[in-house]
């Protein structure tokens, strides 16, 4: 896995053996980073379900202001870091060691971000709950883009009663990413 764009462009990362994360490839990183490349400069990120820190990585490399990891697993906590540190990206990042969601509630109160990635574990609804608990915080607002790989099956079609709407959906061979905003007000 690799930095394909901006200051740390070429750059490996490292990544934790075990099948406890699923970094996403480079091809489908590039696609999405092709995709939402207006809205990186100097934007908050948030990366949720953080892995190795590739995904936000990604985005401090090409010009995000900041970007906050949040993974639970130590080991690859561990591994964000150095990849932060190897990519000289760390004066830009803040991780955190927690839960999803516990991480949400801590971060509560703080500016919204400009783009939430989220890549939680395949069909265990994870997506759901953590866009409950996102629907109730300063974090998301209407200039709020939430991002959720999940498998091609998994259903969104709750996220209306939430006050969120479906932007669009890219489809890849065994995944996709969808592309969710708050719903205007009418």
């Amino acid at each position: 896995m690799r930095v394909i764009s901006g200051t740390a462009r070429r750059l490996q990362l490292k990544t934790i053996d075990g099948l406890d994360t699923r970094p996403t490839t480079d091809r489908i990183k590039e696609t999405l980073f092709n995709m939402i490349h207006n809205e990186i400069a100097d934007c908050r990120f948030l990366d949720l379900y953080s892995g190795s820190g590739g995904i936000g990585i990604e985005a401090l490399s090409r010009g995000a202001e900041e970007a906050v990891f949040v993974e639970k697993n130590p080991r690859a906590v561990q591994c964000i870091k150095e990849n932060l540190a190897f990519t000289k990206l760390q004066d830009k990042a803040r991780v955190m060691t927690d839960e999803v969601v516990t991480a949400i509630r801590k971060l509560d109160g703080e500016k919204p971000f400009d783009i939430i990635f989220l890549d939680p574990p395949y069909h265990m609804l994870e997506e759901k709950r953590v866009l409950e608990a996102l629907h109730t915080t300063t974090l998301v607002d209407a200039h709020t883009l939430i991002i959720v790989e999940a498998s091609l099956d998994t259903g969104f079609d709750y996220v209306g009663s939430m006050g969120f709407e479906i932007k669009k959906e890219k489809n890849y061979k065994t995944n996709k990413h969808v592309f969710i905003i708050l719903k205007e007000e009418a």
